[in-house]
């Protein structure tokens, strides 16, 4: 009876044992695991579908072409990281890093300026990805697909969004200040709350894009936000500040404008509204046609 107690605790340990190595796989010498540390790898092109690899270090990586379908990647480090083409459907991403990275210093080392380097995202598949709360501050995500993915609370300042798909998105409460997003599509995307202060959306699609008390302003006359020739057909702008923004050429038909704050805002038609409140006491619009 002990021996078969005996045998039967080591076949437990045995199987214990190989399922953790079979988690653990490595590629290419990164060791496939949560709280990894691979940087400067090369897995260009590899199958790392459903990988957990939450709060890993991962910076400089080469990820390009790489399945990470399913991945868990919240709170990794991946700044600096090519994910150009990379498939990132479904992954995880809650408060990973990929904003620019700026290497450590030895001890002792002269200061040097922090190089102008970001992550590069484009043209890689991310959608219905969970970015909630990830800091992809002057990210490259031209030519992205986010389609449905979750941005909320995401910090894109400065990013670069020229072409991507945000179809559906969520960005909700999302940092876009001095974003890039010319000639994206925003189709039905949720942009409650988002800070769009000075944001680039000339050419974007933001066709019943929810816009409710998104900042849009206040700009200044030289920094402010840009909507020239934005299909805004059918958005909601309600509550919404559109102080100093640029509207020139856009389509508003059928756009909810109540309660939406318009301060010397030039408006689609080439009129500009009135510094504050008008004669009557309402509040200037731009017309929703």
């Amino acid at each position: 009876m002990r021996s078969f107690a005996k045998v039967f605790c080591l076949s437990l340990l045995a199987v214990a044992l190989l399922a953790g190595s079979a988690q653990a796989r490595t590629v290419e010498g990164c060791v496939i695991k949560h709280h990894t540390s691979c940087h400067h790898k090369n897995l260009n092109g590899k199958d790392l579908r459903g990988a957990v690899l939450h709060h890993s270090v991962l910076h400089n990586m080469d990820l390009r072409h790489a399945n990470l379908r399913g991945a868990d990647l919240r709170y990794a480090d991946l700044r600096k990281a090519d994910l150009r083409g990379a498939d990132l459907r479904g992954a995880k991403l809650k408060g990973a890093k990929l904003h620019h990275y700026t290497a450590p210093k030895k001890k002792g080392a002269r200061k040097s300026a922090t190089p102008s380097c970001a992550p590069n995202c484009s043209g890689a598949d991310l959608s219905y990805a969970d970015l909630g709360y990830a800091d992809l501050e002057k990210a490259n995500l031209s030519y992205a697909n986010l389609t449905g993915a979750n941005l909320n609370y995401t910090n894109l300042y400065w990013a670069t969004l020229t072409y991507a798909t945000l179809t559906s998105a969520y960005l909700g409460y999302a940092d876009m200040t001095q974003v890039f997003a010319e000639h994206a599509n925003l189709t039905g995307a949720n942009l409650t709350y988002a800070n769009l202060v000075t944001a680039y959306l000339g050419y974007a699609n933001l066709t019943q894009a929810n816009l409710t008390s998104a900042y849009l302003g206040p700009g200044t006359p030289g920094h402010r936000a840009d909507l020239t020739l934005a299909n805004l057909t059918s958005a909601n702008l309600t509550g919404a500040n559109l102080a100093y923004a640029n509207l020139s050429r856009a389509n508003l038909t059928g756009a909810t404008l109540s309660g939406t704050y318009f301060y010397n805002t030039d408006c689609q038609n080439g009129t500009r509204t009135l510094p504050s409140i008008n004669t009557t006491g309402v509040f200037s619009t731009c017309p929703a046609s």
